[in-house]
């Protein structure tokens, strides 16, 4: 009786959280249906609604968000405790979630994975590729990969890897016949490739910086992503001007198939960084992946 208690409650968290019996369940390994009905008998027991069912969504009655909120942290503290006994084994093992954007993912974060998962087979790895920030405690994340420094607060923030520099380029065919842009308010005047953010859904606005002076500069244009690596492509087609990692397009601008644009408007700044909060104590995996990254900056 007490384990199917435990088992609703650990699915009535996965519900609240998702909002979607759809998601809940496929996390679950079950069927939606079959996580409806222990909803449902969780309710009778409890005698109140938690959940508010419509046919296009799942909301929280006021029972059902102060059961999530009181016992949802207490079912994260049992489960970080779980995962810290695999310290007691011979190699680390457990699971790591971690959300970083494409490049943070490709320049800093890869080459650590790279080295990690074949010496320890233990440890699993799920990476989100999203960009823009995301909570990672809501998430149910171990940690996120985002540029700078500036986190939370309640949270930790390791440079893994070294400044970077935000560049304007364009390729040839598309600055033919045009006057290119001499400050960033001139980008207006440019079709110019954008970027969405997919955790917040806005539109990235380009940062620039000279001599301690900063602004945004909201650009406009036909084309539209929410991944650096499709930017690159249509920039390169020619489509408009592109705001993209140096690193990412210096073998484009040494084979002159890109021309920087702007170049004294954008410094470098602070790399990229893990942040992950800081209450929680590490499990013997999330250790050693700290201990990869760290090396990995060293070296880098």
């Amino acid at each position: 009786m007490i384990r199917r208690r435990v088992d609703d409650l650990l699915a009535f968290i996965e519900v609240a959280r998702e909002l979607s019996f759809t998601r809940a369940a496929a996390k679950l390994g079950v069927s939606p249906s079959a996580l409806s009905h222990s909803m449902r008998g969780l309710e009778e027991r409890l005698g109140l609604r938690l959940l508010t069912r419509s046919t296009r969504s799942v909301t929280l009655t006021t029972a059902g968000e102060r059961l999530l909120q009181s016992i949802g942290p207490r079912l994260d503290e049992i489960d970080a405790e779980l995962a810290a006994l695999s310290e007691l084994r011979d190699k680390p093992a457990g699971n790591i979630r971690i959300t970083a954007d494409e490049h943070g993912f490709d320049s800093a974060l890869w080459p650590a994975l790279r080295r990690l998962l074949p010496k320890y087979p233990d440890i699993k790895v799920e990476v989100a590729i999203e960009n823009g920030f995301t909570d990672i405690v809501a998430e149910r994340f171990d940690a996120g990969v985002r540029l700078g420094g500036t986190v939370a607060k309640d949270m930790i923030a390791m440079p893994i890897g070294p400044d970077l520099t935000m560049v304007v380029v364009a390729a040839p065919a598309y600055l033919a016949g045009k006057t290119p842009p001499r400050k960033p308010q001139d980008l207006t005047e440019h079709v110019c490739v954008n970027l969405r953010l997919s955790t917040r859904g806005g539109i990235y606005a380009w940062e620039f910086s000279k001599r301690g002076r900063e602004f945004r500069v909201r650009v406009d244009g036909q084309f539209t992503v929410n991944g650096i690596g499709p930017m690159l492509t249509a920039t390169l087609a020619g489509c408009g001007v592109g705001y993209l990692p140096l690193d990412l397009v210096q073998p484009h601008l040494d084979r002159g198939k890109l021309v920087q644009l702007l170049a004294d408007w954008t410094p470098p700044f602070a790399g990229y960084h893990l942040y992950y909060p800081s209450r929680r104590q590490p499990t013997a995996a999330f250790t050693v992946l700290l201990e990869t990254l760290r090396d990995h900056a060293r070296r880098a």
